[in-house]
């Protein structure tokens, strides 16, 4: 028991610090994106403001309210182009993990979602060739009785895994993981962002 607490602290350090680094990686990017948004902004800003001295007097209010509007508009795209553009980065991120990080994370997510512990891994083409071999042999070892095999055939995706017994399927390819994180931690990155 004193092993596995072993593995799982020393993933656990190692996913905080890879964690760390991915959002140390992900300010100095914002801080990028915000300046060049902010930019953006203020020759938004002053074009609108422009048009609205040229317009007739009784229009001013109404030009000035919707420039205001809009202004506000393409900032909030904006903010909202640069979270997507952050879970973008962590998915890419996460594929570029080194490998035997990559294998670690793949076969903890085939070991918590296996429910008999005799499906079989789907990769996409690359994982297969590359860490398949490696990763079912993690996998069965995270899992008491393991006998996880891999499959012949490959997914569309970018990385992460399919487990599927049957017609039954589990998705765990990063795209949905990071898209389920997507709903619940888009706040977050945005208050990070845009702190």
């Amino acid at each position: 028991m004193k092993g596995t607490e072993k593995i799982i602290a020393h993933i656990t350090g190692d996913a905080r610090t890879q964690a760390e680094e991915i959002l140390r990686r992900a300010d100095q990017q914002c801080a990028e994106l915000r300046q060049q948004a902010d930019q953006k902004a203020a020759q938004a800003y002053g074009e609108r403001i422009r048009l609205g001295v040229k317009a007739c007097e009784d229009q001013t209010d109404s030009a000035r309210r919707i420039t205001k509007m809009e202004a506000r508009k393409s900032l909030l795209a904006l903010k909202q182009e640069m979270v997507s553009q952050s879970f973008d980065k962590a998915l890419t991120q996460i594929t570029q993990l080194p490998r035997e990080q990559y294998v670690a994370f793949l076969a903890k997510l085939a070991a918590q979602a296996a429910v008999t512990g005799t499906e079989e891994i789907v990769l996409n083409e690359r994982d297969r060739k590359e860490i398949g071999a490696d990763l079912v042999k993690a996998a069965n070892a995270l899992l008491k009785g393991g006998k996880l095999t891999l499959s012949d055939k490959t997914g569309d995706f970018a990385g992460g895994l399919i487990l599927r017994r049957g017609s039954i399927e589990a998705n765990c390819t990063l795209e949905l993981l990071v898209e389920l994180s997507r709903n619940e931690l888009s706040a977050q990155v945005a208050e990070l962002l845009f702190a």
